[in-house]
């Protein structure tokens, strides 16, 4: 369903709004802050980010102060997960979504009520030209003893110049807004828009249609002028803020539906790409009457897009917290596309078409496409390869409840469908309703937690239940020592010995064992450092340790294959760890303390560490930042890392108190977990917590170099690194392949830049003159023009032409189209095809004045159908391609139909 009824000034795309919005707030003095992570570094109360405040929120409360007072910002955000939830709504509902973009500007103690609202109206009605005659506002009404907010409503009054029909006072629930119990609160004004032909106030609180047609809020404007506080008894008070904020949200989605005169979100451009994207792989058709099917292809497009955003933050489907939230989210999407009759893996290329829509606004999407792409199609194997037993076993469990006269889904089984065949609960919810059933979420909870008293040990998946306990108990200490920091071998008791998921006292040559000893100089993998290797010995037997792990705390495992004789439990065993392997891991531990001084000198001291990973090959480094590093800031690194090293400051270590570690300048790490007693190591001007095993001064670290720096998510990058002789053997194979280059263009080392340079100037040369060689071949000169002009035809006053070129560059396709409908004059349409790679391109162009009768996307699908494809385009211009070039003068030929039958419809 389409309805246009605004004349607008400005391109009315999702993203020139969002630039438009941006660049208003830019221009009245505001900072235009990049989109924070969907997954909160600040806030561990929130699973995503859900608002525009969330990344301010240390701003608003007077934590953190920032070099600006009005900042804007295009926020990414989710609502799946506690009072926030849309889940279920998305899909029947045409304005609620998982993922959103969420439009505000913020002001930290600066301007207040009276700016807010005039920026709000301004932009709205001056900037959007959205009619003021579609619009209402709202105004806290007071209540639960708080004053009305009169001042708000006599702004409004001021600047609208509306009347008590279009000033609606609301109540708590609606216009009064409070970051928690206690702390900085106050009251809200919300815009709303009227969609549909028909503007009536006095409906204003109806909920909107399935079709969209109401009042629907666009824009949200928090006054944060009251501070709540507990008074002791229960109770509260509100006290004055001393400066107060503002904090406004207006959901990009919902202002382009009002920009872009839709009904639905899902109608508005880029959503309504990703609905289409659903409905070509189920080969149907979006709003053909089947309600069912158009519910179905929403919630693929919205999916899709949650699906995108959260794994290129570097959120990965599993079982548990925010990775359970996305494998919840894919798998219904995949439900959905099951419904709809599509039977292979389809979800990947839709979260494909996401990167390329929303790729210039959030590069991390472009960045990081391939790897969303390949865990999506993986997660929908695996999905597809259960969903039909587990849809049979619903089928029998419907016929049973049927014949027994029930309504109700046992929890059992519901949790079944969970366990084995991998359909969350919300699911199993909506394939219940949709069958007229619905679960017993009580019954659920319990099985739920009957299987987790099954298994404590979550992650542990190779050991059976309870035997890392077992193992732990018969350490004397309770847990096991670690000798390690001075040493690389030692002696100990073997405690516990394990094979096949069991306690055992002998372990035979060829098992594979895990053994556990009093003590031992081994490390277990921790911090982001792997765990040792090396061997095990003992008077009857040799074991080869691969890998150390801390599967539970207080214990540390050796993971092995006995290679000689056989050992035993209660035996004294000789521990010796791969020296040569240790000592590289040391020197690249302690160089990730370097590299994270060297960084937050360079880059300021937002550029936290976010996780690494320590081998004795390499070192992986993740940390806070927003965009790529350049040359020289990775350069300056590397200089700032080995000048620590070349002063050879020795590598101190302390065990003393947390609060002794803070008062001393400690980096801590926000996500570790540390106790009352903490490691701290110093190496000249790091100062860090630590238990890994380090080099003894900063000189044994040797030569240190960056391979690689990428983004790994939005606000999260990655250096990888080598130290030592890693460093060297990359220098090496570099100046190798620098050499072997240099022979191949006959030139050397020092002058192979130069060289290149030549080269490609002379390349671009090439492709300049053949370029204009094809343009020369595309149109025959102005004979050849003139020829092609001739086959026009002309049907209900317009000139239409389908022409064939010999040149495939779609690019100059495009401008061949322009120029034959250009000459063919203001009443024309154009269709050139031509063949590339042994697939079809069709390129249809409309006259600016015939927009109004005919649209180029809309004459070009059927065309593109006849070649095995699809296409679409702007009102003006249009392209698709197919895999049937064959056909292409059949599809050619097909457009004066195509028009002829388009002009009979116009009429």
């Amino acid at each position: 369903m389409l309805w246009l009824p605004l004349a607008m000034s400005i391109d009315k795309t999702s993203a020139a709004l969002r630039q438009a919005f941006l660049g208003f707030f830019r221009e009245h003095g505001h900072e235009v802050v990049p989109s924070g992570s969907l997954v909160p570094a600040n806030d561990p109360t929130l699973m995503f980010a859900n608002a525009g405040m969330v990344q301010f929120k240390d701003v608003f409360t007077g934590r953190e102060r920032r070099p600006y007072v009005r900042a804007t910002s295009s926020q990414k955000c989710i609502r799946i997960s506690g009072k926030h939830n849309d889940l279920e709504a998305v899909g029947p509902s045409p304005r609620h979504h998982t993922f959103f973009e969420m439009l505000g500007n913020f002001s930290f103690g600066d301007y207040f009520k009276e700016q807010a609202i005039v920026f709000a109206w301004e932009l709205l009605t001056k900037t959007l030209d959205i009619p003021k005659e579609r619009l209402v506002c709202t105004f806290f009404k007071g209540e639960q003893g708080i004053e009305a907010d009169g001042q708000a409503r006599e702004i409004w009054r001021k600047v609208t110049g509306f009347g008590d029909d279009r000033l609606i006072g609301l109540g708590m629930s609606d216009n009064f807004w409070a970051m928690g119990d206690t702390g900085p609160c106050g009251p809200c004004s919300e815009i709303y828009y009227c969609v549909g032909d028909e503007v009536d106030p006095g409906r204003f609180g109806q909920e909107q249609t399935v079709e969209g047609i109401g009042w629907m809020e666009i824009w949200n404007l928090v006054f944060m002028q009251f501070e709540r506080a507990a008074d002791g008894n229960g109770g509260f008070t509100m006290s004055p803020l001393p400066a107060p904020s503002i904090d406004t949200g207006a959901g990009l989605e919902r202002m382009s539906c009002a920009v872009q005169g839709r009904y639905s979100n899902y109608d508005t451009d880029v959503l309504r790409e990703l609905v289409e994207a659903g409905a070509r792989f189920a080969n149907k058709q979006y709003g053909a009457s089947n309600a069912a099917d158009d519910v179905s292809m929403r919630v693929i497009a919205d999916h899709a897009r949650t699906t995108a955003f959260l794994i290129a933050e570097g959120v990965m489907p599993d079982r548990t917290g925010r990775e359970y939230v996305l494998r919840r989210v894919m798998r219904r999407a995949i439900r959905h596309g099951h419904r709809l009759g599509i039977d292979k893996p389809f979800l990947h290329r839709v979260v494909e078409r996401v990167s390329e829509l929303m790729g210039d606004a959030y590069p991390e999407l472009r960045e990081r496409r391939e790897l969303m792409a390949s865990t999506v199609e993986a997660e929908e194997v695996r999905f597809r390869q259960t969903i039909e037993r587990g849809l049979l076993l619903l089928d029998e469990r419907f016929d049973e409840l049927r014949e027994a006269d029930r309504k109700v889904l046992g929890g059992a089984d519901a949790f079944q469908l969970y366990d084995t065949y991998g359909f969350p609960l919300d699911l199993t919810d909506v394939i219940c309703a949709e069958r007229g059933f619905s679960v017993d979420h009580a019954g659920y909870d319990a099985a739920l937690e009957e299987a987790r008293k099954r298994s404590e040990f979550k992650g542990v998946e190779q050991a059976v239940e309870g035997v890392y306990r077992s193992a732990l108990a018969t350490v004397r200490e309770g847990s096991v020592r670690f000798t390690g920091y001075d040493r690389d071998a030692d002696e100990g008791k073997i405690s516990a010995l394990i094979v096949g998921g069991a306690l055992v006292d002998r372990a035979e040559a060829g098992a594979e064992v895990s053994i556990v000893t009093e003590r031992t100089p081994f490390y277990g993998a921790a911090g982001g450092q792997i765990g040792d290797q090396g061997l095990i010995v003992t008077d009857t037997g040799k074991v080869r340790i691969a890998d150390t792990e801390k599967p539970i705390t207080g214990l540390v495992v050796h993971v092995g294959r006995v290679e000689e004789g056989s050992i035993e439990r209660g035996q004294l065993a000789r521990l010796e760890v791969d020296g040569a392997r240790r000592e590289s891991t040391r020197r690249n531990h302690s160089a990730t303390h370097l590299l994270h001084w060297a960084l937050r000198q360079v880059l300021g001291q937002h550029a936290q560490q976010k996780g690494s990973l320590v081998g004795p090959d390499r070192l992986r480094f993740d940390f806070a930042h927003t965009k790529p590093l350049s040359p020289e800031q990775l350069a300056e690194i590397e200089r700032l890392v080995n000048a620590r090293t070349l002063e050879n400051h020795p590598i101190r270590t302390e065990v003393l108190s947390m609060q002794e570690a803070r008062t001393r300048g400690a980096t801590m790490i926000f996500e570790e977990k540390y106790g009352d007693v903490v490691r701290m190591l110093s190496m000249g001007d790091s100062v860090e917590l630590c238990g890994g095993t380090h080099a003894r001064s900063t000189g044994d670290i040797g030569l240190f170099k960056i391979v690689s720096e990428q983004g790994v998510g939005a606000g999260l990058r990655r250096i990888l690194a080598v130290t030592g002789e890693g460093a060297l053997g990359y220098v090496q194979e570099l100046e190798g392949t620098l050499s072997r280059a240099a022979e191949a263009l006959k030139t050397s080392p020092q002058t192979l830049s130069e060289r290149i340079e030549k080269m490609l100037q002379r390349e671009r040369a090439l492709e300049k003159q053949i370029s204009e060689l094809e343009r020369k071949l595309m149109t025959g000169g102005t004979s050849g023009i003139d020829a092609q002009l001739a086959q026009a035809r002309e049907i209900s006053g317009v000139k239409v032409l389908g022409a064939k070129s010999e040149v495939s560059d779609r690019a100059q396709l495009r401008e061949f189209s322009e120029t034959l409908r250009d000459r063919l004059g203001d009443s024309s349409i154009v269709l050139v095809g031509a063949v590339a790679d042994g697939k079809a391109q069709l390129v249809l162009t409309v006259s600016k004045a015939l927009v109004g009768r005919y649209k180029a996307g809309e004459l070009i699908r059927p065309l593109a159908q006849i070649v095995g494809g699809s296409g679409g385009g702007r009102p003006d211009m249009a392209q698709a391609g197919g895999t049937d070039a064959d056909k292409l003068d059949q599809a050619l030929a097909a457009l004066y139909d195509t028009v002829a039958q388009a002009s009979g419809a116009v009429g």
